[in-house]
Formats: structure tokens, sequence, C-alpha cells
């Protein structure tokens, strides 16, 4: 769906971006967890970072949009965020890459969003040197928003906009390189509703389950056990409307998850909310947020992010209980974020800002 739609030190190389560390402030960037550290850097001021894929504490990949209308991109960083290169695929004038999935630091898959021919999805194998188209929408009424992986990485489904009053639904068997068409028959109807690509996680899967979220005439859940061919759709508790719904899903297990959203009006005073599952199917109300719900991670077992950077506040906030509180961490937000086993977390937003964190 279409989106609703700051700085620190850069030095410009050829091909690639060393980005300068920021101390972050103790009254602004720490709170309950002080293991976590964040340091924050610009990549690019002319993008807009809404695809993030952490692979570990060492290596991630971003993706985005140009806000002056140039080249979306794609950047890698291999040395835990000190320097950036740009990767991107060729001929991504005018579009906004994004979801980026990546299975190490050479092979990524990359989405972009928008009507007809301006969702496609590329593929690399060698850090990005070279990318091959894979999927060019030829649907005029398609929309695709993003894109996940199951364990392994080669079973992979996408999720667009519904087509005809459902959701449409692609998948893939080789790890991206080809991507076909699924039948809509176990597909709910779904007319008035569509995702929010806020973040790149509206759709996310754990184990052998997958998830996206939906927002417009109503914010529910959808749920496949089955690799994408069958799906139930369930109420999340979120406020639903044009510009509210779910924006972001995060799974601990296949049965532990959140889901985050809100508002993107600024006129709506409602509180921003979040939505816990602990049997992966069916959501209870959690904790309200002080800030929009863009996109939430898991930290550890106990300790859940979740960072806004839209809508009237920005912020990013950390849950002790699995989302059953908040506390505000920082009125610093970022669209997407994730965060990894080896104990870092890594966000991302406008303006071409990243940010990581690490125990100390």
């Amino acid at each position: 769906m279409r989106t609703h739609l700051g700085i620190l030190l850069t030095t410009l190389a050829t091909a690639a971006v060393t980005v300068a560390a920021v101390p972050a402030q103790a009254d602004r960037d720490r709170g309950p967890d002080r293991d976590l550290r964040w340091q924050r850097g610009v990549v690019d001021t002319d993008q807009s970072f809404r695809g993030l894929d952490a692979v570990d504490r060492r290596t991630a990949w971003v993706s985005g949009g140009s806000i002056s209308g140039g080249d979306g991109s794609v950047w890698r960083t291999t040395d835990a965020g000190r320097t950036w290169e740009e990767v991107s695929p060729p001929g991504t004038t005018g579009l906004s890459l994004r979801d980026v999935e990546a299975k190490d630091a050479d092979t990524a898959v990359v989405m972009s969003i928008g009507n007809g021919e301006d969702s496609r999805i590329w593929r690399t194998d060698d850090g990005g040197a070279t990318w091959t188209e894979t999927f060019r929408n030829t649907e005029e009424a398609a929309f695709y928003n993003c894109l996940d992986f199951y364990p392994g990485g080669r079973r992979g489904l996408a999720v667009s906009d519904p087509v005809d009053g459902k959701f449409r639904v692609i998948a893939t068997e080789d790890g991206g390189r080809s991507w076909e068409v699924l039948p809509d028959a176990g597909m709910p109807d779904s007319t008035g509703e569509f995702n929010f690509s806020a973040s790149g996680d509206c759709l996310v899967i754990a184990g052998r389950t997958a998830w996206f979220g939906s927002g417009g005439s109503a914010a529910r859940v959808f749920r496949s056990a089955d690799r994408g061919l069958t799906w139930t759709a369930t109420d999340s508790t979120l406020r639903a409307d044009e510009t509210a719904g779910v924006f972001g899903l995060a799974f601990r297990t296949p049965r532990q998850g959140v889901a985050v959203g809100g508002d993107f009006d600024p006129a709506v005073v409602e509180p921003d909310g979040s939505a816990l599952t602990r049997d992966g199917r069916t959501w209870q109300v959690g904790g309200d947020l002080a800030h929009l719900g863009e996109d939430a991670a898991w930290v550890s077992r106990r300790l859940l992010l979740v960072t806004g950077e839209s809508g009237p506040e920005a912020g990013t906030s950390l849950s002790t209980d699995g989302g059953r509180t908040w506390e505000r961490l920082s009125t610093t937000g970022y669209h997407t974020l994730d965060c990894t086993r080896d104990g870092s977390c890594w966000a991302a937003g406008g303006g071409g800002r990243v940010a990581r964190a690490s125990a100390r």
C-alpha cells in the first residue's frame, strides 16, 4: 500500500560510505536495558530506508527509495556498520525498495513496491556486484508490499494488496530465483483491506507458519500453516482506518508474537498500540505506545523493541514483559528494526539514518 509518508557525520568515498559513530545521550537513548548502547550514523541523506535485514553483529543490508525521485538503493555493511557500500540493482530510478531479505553477506533478495510493473524482485549471489531481476508484476491491480523466507531460504512468499477482493500471494521454491502466483481459493475475502509497506515486516515467517497484517476496513492478522496456500484471518485488536492498521509483525517463536501499529494521521489522538499472541492464532491487546509502531524485534526471550518514525510522534520503546507494557527509551524513531541471535540490533529510517546497538 502507498504508505503516508535525522543527522550526523558522513564521509563519502567512491564506492562506500564511512559512518562516524555518535555517542548516545544518556537521557534519550538509554532506558531500563542498560546493555543496549546505540551508535548512529547517516549512509545517504537522499534515501528513506524501510527495508532491513541483519545477518549478524557485523553484516546487515538496508534498502530504500530516493526522496528526490532518484534511484532506489541497497547498501551493505560487513564491518558492524563502520562502513557501508552501495550495492544497488540497476534500473531503479523512481522505485522504492521497501524490503530486503539476506541469507548472508553475499546472498540477498530485494523488492520494490508499487502498482503494476513497479513491483519487482531481484536476487544477488555476489554481495550486490550483480543482480538478476526474478519477478516483475504484470497485474495493474496488484501492489506488492513485503516478502519473507522460510527457514533454509528456499521457500519464500510475497504479498500484494487485494486483487478482486483477495490478497494476492506469490511464492518461490528456489530462493527467489523464480516466482509464481498462488491460487486465491484459500484466501478470505479482503475487500477494503491493504498492507502497509511501512517497514518490510508486514509479512513474516517463523518455523512453518507465515503471517501478514492488514489495515483499511479491518486491521487483521492473516495466518498460513500450509506454505501460503490457505489463510485464516483474525482481528488484531489494533485500530483500523485508511491510515491505520498493522504496520509490523515480529515472532520469537511460531507461537509468541507481537503486532504493532497506530495511525499515520496526525489528527488522530488515540494511543498507538500493540497486540500479542501466545498461540500464533489469536490476538489480545498489548501495551499502549507513546509513539507510532512501524516495526518490532525481539532482543531476547524477555526483551522486545519497537520503533516508529512517521506519524505525530516518533520514538523507540522497550518492553521487558513481552509487549504487555512499554517504556519509551528515546524520542528518536526509525522505520525498520531487526535483531540477531548474537545480540546485536539494527535500525534504519528516513534521511538515510542507520543505527546499531550491541551488548557492552
